[in-house]
């Protein structure tokens, strides 16, 4: 069934409601927070933000005899937006409870838009991009290549995981293996696994070892799985295809940080079907399309749109074979879903 669109006037009143919600929230914080800062608080020190619960925060402790703690932490006034990965400067109070006084600057940001198009950021200081996809659901090369954009864009470096490799077969093969070539031709980084049967698990320790690394993917493709194989204590809770759609359906619930026991630490991020471009313009998309590099800027005019112009560098590499038929389609599906005044 087709969900009811809403009209103005009811999303005004959603809209005042969590508004006043948000205003009640903050006051209480207020009122806990100085609270706290009346007591007794220790000396400042650096910490981790390892998880975000509305206008709270789970900080681990990085210095001395606290080092490795978990604190739940309070922000103070004016502070910016924190995020998974985010490091701070914070001081400890009683009961495990600490206020957070400053955000360190942040090497790299992976951010999104909200539903209302504004751009949130979801994980601070990732420098490695997992994207995960698996032959069920079936992959999508433009949902891929959206990532790769965004990955690009933010400076991340990505590497491509095929989850669930035993279920690859006669029928899903010849496809999946075509996709897969145009990749492997482009230089990615691309690693076969199964969380299920352990195929590739070891490799893929090995890749994320000393790395700040994201897995992103639509649901379904086992990235629950695969962080309950990676670390066995976490229990993270996994859920199984819909059979209506075919699609996964959402189980973890908000970001939380991880450390491997080899060094390096995993943020296992909500899971979303589709990641979103409308925070990037044209010139991002080219940019994420890595095989454009050495052909942007010499086309014969300067406003190209990489259409059907004449002289257009873009199109004789395609035609040569220099640039793969699924990857433009990727580009020109990706500029159509760009905002009018970005395209």
């Amino acid at each position: 069934m087709a969900k009811r669109q809403l009209n103005r006037r009811q999303n005004w009143r959603i809209e005042k409601i969590q508004g006043e919600r948000a205003a009640r929230a903050a006051k209480r914080e207020s009122q806990a927070l100085q609270t706290l800062e009346g007591g007794d608080l220790g000396p400042e020190q650096t910490g981790l933000v390892i998880a975000h619960f509305g206008v709270q925060v789970e900080v681990e402790a990085l210095e001395g005899e606290m080092a490795g703690q978990v604190f739940r932490c309070h922000l103070r006034a004016n502070l910016p937006t924190m995020v998974t990965g985010d490091r701070v400067v914070w001081r400890p109070g009683n009961q495990g409870i600490g206020v957070i006084v400053a955000q360190l600057p942040r090497n790299t940001e992976l951010c999104r838009p909200d539903p209302r198009g504004q751009l949130k950021p979801v994980a601070a200081n990732v420098d490695l991009i997992v994207i995960v996809f698996a032959p069920l659901p079936e992959p999508h090369a433009n949902l891929i290549d959206r990532y790769l954009v965004a990955a690009e864009h933010a400076g991340i470096r990505p590497l491509l995981l095929l989850n669930k490799a035993d279920l690859i077969d006669e029928q899903n093969a010849v496809a999946l293996n075509a996709m897969l070539a145009v990749y492997r031709q482009l230089g990615y980084p691309l690693l076969e696994v199964s969380a299920h049967q352990g195929d590739g698990m070891e490799q893929l320790m090995q890749q994320l070892n000393g790395h700040v690394s994201v897995f992103v993917g639509q649901s379904g493709v086992g990235k629950s799985s695969l962080v309950n194989s990676l670390l066995p204590e976490v229990e993270t809770r996994v859920g199984p295809l819909s059979e209506l759609t075919g699609k996964g359906t959402h189980t973890t619930t908000t970001a939380r940080l991880f450390h491997f026991p080899g060094g390096g630490e995993l943020i296992d991020s909500p899971g979303i079907r589709e990641f979103g471009l409308v925070h990037v313009s044209r010139d991002d998309v080219e940019a994420g399309f890595i095989e454009f590099h050495e052909l942007l800027g010499h086309c014969r005019f300067r406003d190209c749109k990489h259409d059907r112009e004449p002289g257009c560098a873009l199109l004789k590499a395609l035609e040569e074979g220099r640039i793969q038929p699924q990857r433009m389609a990727s580009y020109r599906h990706i500029l159509a879903s760009l905002p009018e005044d970005e395209y």
